[in-house]
């Protein structure tokens, strides 16, 4: 029916590399995708105002996203099973190995990120399917939950907002309270509105501390917090699930402005009902267009050193999940899970 992987496995099985400015394999060479100046990897920051309504008000907004930038373009569309297997029949076989040297197909991260040719293409059934091969929510969720805690936490080697992230902020947004200030050969990173205070990170680890669970509903989440490093350590995928979908609500909501606070409450509401096990069609559309107007409201937020690909994936998944059914049928979890000892 589908294969069902994590993001880097989905790369090899597809033949589409998961790596660079064409991750994405829904909008494939279509995506809007940059690499940063001072940060060096792909942003995808400039990548979801298109799939907004013609008429909404972020399209024409030329201060607040990319400066300068009206956006006029239209969604990528999904392209078919019929449709892939054309271009994938494009290309021939490339041999791998030691003698012969990794081969790539002109044009690769360039106008395509075909690696391979999967041999699920052999199959006479595969290119009628509507759904491939299936993103996986848990990793998704835990890489995003993992961007937006270390973030607003200001986690030291872990926070996308650096010194080279504030250097691309100058280059590409219109924040100047976000930009760097030198001061002879001193040089100052303000404190960004969405990241908390040294006081307000330790009130939120010393919660965490406290916090209990019913049992079977997630591990003891207070044994993986150190308050006096001020750190988490050793998060799983579902520990990460709960957090995402539970707890970041409540634990910044008195602590970060109300704008901030509304656009994450929004991002967890929308994992909380893709994951939930009975959806209507109504419901998922509706979880459809308002994904794309949280991860815009994040742009206004984050600096495009936040934006990998697992923040944009979010916007292809209520497809997934009209066309493939609920997540619990096709996500990692019960092959991680699998004790095979």
């Amino acid at each position: 029916m589908w294969t069902i992987n994590d993001f880097p496995a989905y790369g090899m099985v597809s033949g589409w590399s998961m790596h660079g400015k064409l991750a994405c394999p829904y909008c494939m060479e279509n995506n809007k995708a940059f690499t940063l100046t001072n940060g060096g990897k792909a942003s995808f920051f400039y990548c979801h105002r298109r799939f907004l309504p013609h008429n909404h008000r972020y399209r024409k907004n030329k201060k607040d996203f990319l400066v300068g930038i009206v956006e006029n373009d239209v969604a990528p569309p999904h392209l078919s099973g019929e449709e892939l297997f054309d271009f994938v029949s494009e290309y021939g076989d490339i041999v791998f190995g030691v003698q012969s040297g990794k081969q790539k197909f002109s044009g690769f991260d360039l106008t395509h990120n075909w690696v391979k040719r999967s041999i699920f293409w052999e199959l006479p059934y595969w290119k009628t399917n509507l759904l491939h091969h299936n993103l996986d929510v848990i990793h998704i969720e835990k890489n995003v939950f993992e961007n937006i805690f270390n973030t607003v936490m200001d986690v030291k080697g872990k926070t996308k907002d650096n010194i080279k992230a504030r250097l691309d902020v100058a280059l590409f947004c219109n924040c100047k309270n976000m930009e760097l200030v030198c001061d002879g050969s001193r040089v100052a990173k303000p404190t960004a509105s969405f990241v908390l205070e040294k006081n307000a990170q330790l009130l939120v680890y010393k919660w965490l501390k406290s916090l209990r669970f019913p049992d079977g509903q997630a591990s003891n989440i207070s044994r993986l917090v150190n308050t006096e490093e001020c750190r988490l350590y050793g998060m799983k995928s579902h520990d990460c699930h709960v957090f995402m979908q539970t707890l970041i609500p409540l634990a910044f909501r008195d602590l970060l402005p109300k704008g901030i606070w509304n656009a994450l409450m929004e991002i967890s509401h929308f994992f909380r009902d893709i994951c939930s096990s009975k959806l209507n069609v109504d419901h998922i559309e509706r979880l459809e267009k308002n994904i794309i107007e949280t991860v815009c409201k994040l742009e206004l937020i984050f600096p495009p050193s936040f934006f990998d690909s697992m923040e944009h994936l979010p916007v292809h998944l209520p497809f997934e999940v009209k066309v493939g059914g609920p997540v619990q049928y096709r996500w990692m979890y019960p092959f991680e899970r699998l004790d095979i000892t």
